[in-house]
């Protein structure tokens, strides 16, 4: 029996406490709240960010670090730009050598049905949501897998658990984050690098209050975003600090478990659960009703069908 457990228990992906950990997205929200968690923890943080320099002001403001600590490192990252992504590995080499943790945070976000939404603006959220954690964690994994150690945690979001009207494009990036997560669990567990899919609830950041919107307020969906608009007021009201997500990351840094999902937040565990638990068409019509959408139906006869969508963008936006 003791010879069994202490087999499984070397099975387990081994991630260091208290280790090294890349944070994308640093430099704002829940990306900043976190890398200050953590370095007060005793964490050695890398803080991946488009302005290290702003960013890096920010995180010693917030945690009271000297210039030149080597426990608050900021590197330039650009997501959307391979050749940023090359070098930002170089430079997290140079720092921690092989990261004991990996944190994909960085998103953006825009808001607009699918028709209002231009392909321009899918490329965008793809590339910063999906294929730049992609490109980063193939060039971090040689050194993780030569380790034998480490934990990849993907910061995903409602939209992720399921479709959310208004924001598809977002809502399809993070699902397909989901599912790559999924699938990098069974290729990466037998190296010893676990993987975390942590799903955020409301929290007050830019993405909440300065995401770029496209949606037109006098075309055909102009009464889905009425409904959004009221609930997104409601939403804002009661989300919390991003300082009460940054302890469920920490937890999830520390998982032993080769695969996990961790809802960070009442709203996101009731989503879970409810996703987990009722019919398909059951949480669409429950989903429908909370936003206060328009009904099926509703509008199949309302002039505002023959509307058309006007092209409009409000520039609004936020990267975290």
């Amino acid at each position: 029996m003791w010879t069994r457990r202490r087999a499984a228990a070397a099975a387990e992906p081994v991630v260091a406490e208290r280790g090294s950990v890349v944070i994308t997205g640093a430099s704002r929200g829940l990306g900043l709240a976190s890398a200050a968690h953590l370095y007060g923890e005793g964490w050695t943080v890398v803080a991946a960010m488009r302005s290290p320099d702003v960013g890096l002001e920010r995180l010693r403001a917030a945690t009271g670090a000297a210039a030149g600590d080597p426990r608050l490192v900021a590197i330039p990252l650009d997501l959307d730009d391979p050749a940023s992504i090359v070098a930002a590995v170089g430079a997290i080499g140079e720092a921690v050598g092989a990261p004991d943790a990996l944190v994909h945070n960085a998103g953006v976000a825009a808001v607009g049905c699918v028709e209002e939404m231009p392909e321009g603006a899918w490329a965008q959220i793809f590339s910063t949501n999906f294929f730049g954690p992609v490109r980063l964690t193939q060039q971090l994994l040689p050194a993780m897998r030569a380790a034998g150690r480490g934990r990849i945690v993907v910061v995903s979001s409602q939209g992720g658990v399921r479709g959310m009207p208004a924001i598809s494009a977002y809502s399809a990036a993070k699902g397909a984050l989901e599912r790559w997560a999924e699938s990098l669990s069974h290729e990466v567990t037998p190296f010893g690098i676990g993987v975390t899919i942590v799903v955020a609830g409301a929290f007050k950041t830019d993405i909440l209050e300065l995401t770029r919107t496209y949606a037109d307020p006098d075309g055909p969906y102009a009464a889905h975003h009425a409904g959004l608009i009221r609930t997104s007021r409601w939403i804002l009201r009661v989300a919390r600090p991003p300082e009460r997500f940054a302890p469920g990351l920490e937890r999830a840094l520390v998982d032993r478990a080769p695969f996990a999902r961790h809802a960070v937040g009442l709203d996101a565990r009731i989503l879970l659960l409810g996703s987990r638990l009722l019919p398909a068409r059951l949480f669409q019509r429950v989903v429908g009703l909370a936003i206060r959408l328009p009904q099926p139906g509703t509008l199949r006869t309302d002039p505002v069908r023959l509307a058309t969508v006007a092209p409009r963008v409000e520039e609004r936006e936020a990267l975290r």
